[in-house]
């Protein structure tokens, strides 16, 4: 990948030329086929809109080039953001589909996939993989981009779908409880590092808005912590509230 002159250029590439499209050609493909209420249509048109977001604005090259903060914003959009509305946006129809593979029943499987999510999400963020995959673009880091995505979907499935398996309330109280108590050590561990601990951001020049490697570690650190405390803390009060008023109820 050629590198732009400004830091906020607009580019597209593999990522949104090619799998967008696909993507939204296949969602298209399963409505005619296993149908989708508008609210399911909007939810995964969402989750489109995100990853384009996420990969033909500004953020796409200020975060392979200049910006930890962009690129921890960026991985964000794809391990969480993204595959929740893509979820969201699945319909009973094809959910039911999916299940009926066996692969799909074992890697949604809470036990499963919630550890899938944390481990792939920590073995990237190893600095020498990290930077490896910034330094070989042109395969490596969409290999990064489709895990963070796929695990993602696997990730929140348990929580939001109700086949292969329906959990109760209480379990997915305790299942978005430890989401939320696993995954947040890493972004508070970027805040709390006394230098930067990846040598591509120390290196890149200019320095956007002036901030220095150490200085966008730790903004990184403290936007990742914050995004995952809120959205992972808000979809565990909804089933803490929902289990609450079964528990009532009986």
């Amino acid at each position: 990948m050629l590198l732009a002159h400004s830091p906020y250029a607009w580019q597209a590439d593999v990522d949104t030329t090619v799998v967008i499209p696909a993507l939204s050609l296949l969602y298209l493909y399963a409505v005619g086929h296993y149908g989708a209420s508008r609210r399911h249509i909007v939810c995964y048109a969402t989750a489109m809109l995100l990853l384009a977001v996420a990969f033909w604005t500004p953020l796409h090259h200020l975060g392979l080039h200049y910006l930890l903060t962009a690129h921890l914003l960026q991985n964000v959009i794809l391990a969480e953001w993204a595959p929740l509305f893509v979820v969201l946006g699945v319909s009973h129809g094809m959910a039911e589909a999916l299940s009926r593979r066996h692969v799909w029943r074992t890697v949604t499987h809470p036990a499963f996939a919630l550890p899938l999510w944390l481990v792939n999400y920590f073995v990237w963020h190893v600095p020498p993989i990290y930077e490896a995959a910034l330094r070989h673009q042109s395969w490596l880091i969409h290999v990064e981009h489709a895990c963070y995505f796929a695990t993602g979907i696997v990730m929140w499935w348990p929580l939001l779908q109700d086949v292969p398996r329906r959990l109760a309330s209480g379990g997915r109280v305790a299942y978005a409880f430890a989401a939320f108590m696993l995954a947040s050590p890493l972004g508070l561990l970027f805040a709390l590092l006394p230098r930067p601990i990846y040598d591509f951001y120390v290196d890149a020049r200019p320095r956007v808005w002036g901030l220095s490697p150490l200085a966008d570690q730790q903004i990184a650190g403290v936007t990742m912590a914050s995004e995952q405390a809120v959205v992972l803390f808000v979809v565990f009060l909804y089933w803490f509230r929902r289990f609450l008023a079964e528990e009532g109820a009986t």
